[in-house]
């Protein structure tokens, strides 16, 4: 049920600005007519996209500002410069004070983290946030994360992103008992950084509402071998940006080798359909929003060079989340990591003494 809930939007960030966020506005409003918005940037410049856009000032509320982060700045320069003026903290701060069920940046990664953090906080339980995004397999597709929130995460924060993101999936898949994969260097036990196999011990050993494949390999998050697949940001991004341009590059092949000979153009000619439906498959705008979990509170990362179809997109997974009550579900999921044995190589998580006090909070 979408009735009653708002979003809302931070007009000023992201490559493209206002033109994106209104153009994409104007998608969601057909694929969501009962959701509304609150849109924070500039009036003067939102005015005339407001006329050439009139279903979109109909759902909207634009609340007026000027400040806008750039896409260049340091978070802690962000943080500075654009607190609770900025459209970027004041559509997050709307979030927190419950005008808002989720909001949707297209902005600077690293200020939007900053300020989420710091306006937000992060869940009982939660060492660092992580971002999770739905990526485009040959089963349909999993959820990733992180990508490129939280680098050189410790094992048990490993863990806390597994239970996370097993947590979204249950919510956007409808599985019972999600399947989840460390994503490592090779499926053998002895492979891997200590903190990755230190995870794998711990996921091992605790009874948690889904199913630990054990370590998934690069090649995996294409099959879609498993519904999660959790590494750190560091490698979650560089992963992001590969498969990224890789479908960049197998579509430039596919453009030019159409145009090589008259036969190829006839062949393309013939299955023009088939060509459609790979484009529409391979597309990133139809996967594009990444959702930080972790938080107390949904925020949605648009990618900053998208357009209005893709910024629709982060609007729909901010619609997903926000309907599904997600942050009740991870919560509740979290709360079973309490007493955990953070350190496999000693007592078992069944002689686990760690009191509450000991796991990382907010």
């Amino acid at each position: 049920m979408t009735r009653g809930i708002t979003i809302a939007l931070d007009g000023m960030g992201g490559d493209h600005g206002l033109e994106t966020v209104i153009g994409g506005v104007e998608i969601a409003t057909v694929r969501h007519p009962d959701v509304r918005f609150l849109i924070y940037g500039d009036e003067a410049l939102m005015a005339p996209l407001l006329v050439k856009h009139p279903r979109v000032g109909a759902v909207s509320t634009i609340i007026h500002t000027d400040v806008a982060v750039a896409m260049d700045d340091k978070p802690s320069q962000a943080l500075r410069k654009g607190r609770r003026t900025s459209s970027m903290w004041m559509t997050i701060d709307a979030v927190k004070e419950g005008q808002a069920q989720a909001a949707v940046s297209a902005g600077n990664t690293g200020a939007l983290m900053a300020m989420a953090t710091v306006i937000l906080k992060t869940m009982p339980n939660v060492g660092r946030p992580a971002i999770a995004a739905l990526w485009p397999t040959m089963r349909g597709e999993s959820v990733v994360l992180d990508l490129g929130a939280t680098i050189g995460p410790d094992a048990f924060q490993l863990v806390q992103f597994a239970v996370m993101g097993q947590a979204y999936a249950r919510v956007l898949f409808g599985t019972p008992r999600p399947t989840v994969g460390l994503l490592n260097i090779g499926e053998e036990e002895i492979k891997g950084t200590e903190q990755v196999k230190d995870a794998a011990q711990m996921l091992r050993s605790i009874k948690l509402p889904f199913e630990f494949h054990g370590f998934v390999e690069g090649d995996d998050l294409g099959k879609g071998t498993v519904d999660v697949v959790v590494t750190d940001g560091y490698t979650g991004n560089i992963a992001l940006k590969t498969a990224e341009g890789t479908v960049r590059q197998v579509l430039d092949y596919l453009r030019n080798a159409i145009k090589s000979s008259i036969m190829a153009q006839i062949g393309y000619f013939l299955a023009q359909g088939a060509f459609r439906a790979l484009a529409t498959k391979l597309d990133p705008r139809s996967s594009n929003g990444g959702v930080f979990l972790g938080l107390n509170g949904l925020v949605i990362k648009s990618h900053g060079g998208t357009d209005a179809i893709g910024f629709a997109s982060a609007i729909d997974v901010a619609v997903d989340v926000a309907s599904a009550d997600l942050l009740h579900k991870i919560s509740d999921d979290l709360s079973l990591l309490n007493g955990f044995d953070k350190n496999p190589s000693g007592a078992s998580a069944s002689d686990a003494t760690v009191s509450n006090a000991e796991v990382p909070t907010s």
